[in-house]
């Protein structure tokens, strides 16, 4: 006896999961490399940002990451494409052994690219806020000197290590904290930012690669 299977035996919730999952990592049939997800999703993230004129000074557009954080479909884009784009720009043989956060936004996406990276996560945080034995740099603010600090036992010697911040500006905190990687023995790979502030030049600063996953307004 012959039986016929239904399509209409699949649930409807399941096939609309399952569609808006494709649709949203830019996946179709046959499934889409790792370029054109990366575009999709990155189309979708820009999208998102809401710019601000003049603030925090006149003269500056600010762009606004925080609706990427309050949906969650889009923290789950950012964290896929962020994956995609260390990949691409790092390869599947040079992941990361320690992902590092600078104080305070890196620690908004950090730990889950971490996770999703199958590394450990390391915050560098302003002078004072950390316990225990700690590392110090110093950087210049256009008010004067600041100082960044890492937990002397968050990175291991030879560790490979990625610097990730929402955004790069001077670019002076973002080199304070790859001269921490530095002293404690780190191999830093680069430095990965969600936006950049190019007409500040900050990376020059940089002793390492400098990658943004979205472009500036």
């Amino acid at each position: 006896m012959n039986h016929t299977i239904s399509t209409s035996s699949v649930p409807a919730a399941s096939k609309h999961d399952a569609y808006n999952s494709a649709e949203r990592y830019g996946l179709s049939t046959p499934p889409a490399t790792s370029t054109s997800q990366l575009s999709g999703l990155t189309m979708r993230l820009q999208r998102s940002l809401r710019q601000f004129p003049d603030f925090p000074s006149k003269g500056i557009l600010f762009e606004d990451i925080m609706p990427i954080f309050a949906d969650p479909h889009l923290h789950e884009d950012l964290i896929r494409a962020l994956e995609l784009h260390v990949e691409e720009h790092h390869g599947r043989g040079q992941r990361p052994d320690v992902i590092v956060g600078l104080e305070a936004r890196g620690f908004l996406f950090g730990p889950s690219l971490a996770l999703r990276l199958g590394a450990g996560f390391v915050p560098v945080r302003k002078q004072g806020k950390l316990p225990g034995p700690t590392e110090t740099a110093s950087y210049e603010k256009e008010y004067g000197p600041d100082y960044f600090q890492m937990q002397v036992d968050g990175i291991k010697p030879g560790q490979k290590v990625l610097i990730v911040d929402d955004i790069i500006a001077t670019g002076g905190s973002a080199a304070a904290a790859g001269s921490l990687v530095r002293k404690l023995g780190g191999d830093l790979l680069g430095y990965v930012f969600i936006l950049e502030l190019d007409f500040l030049q900050g990376r020059q600063k940089l002793d390492a690669s400098a990658s943004t996953l979205l472009s500036s307004q």
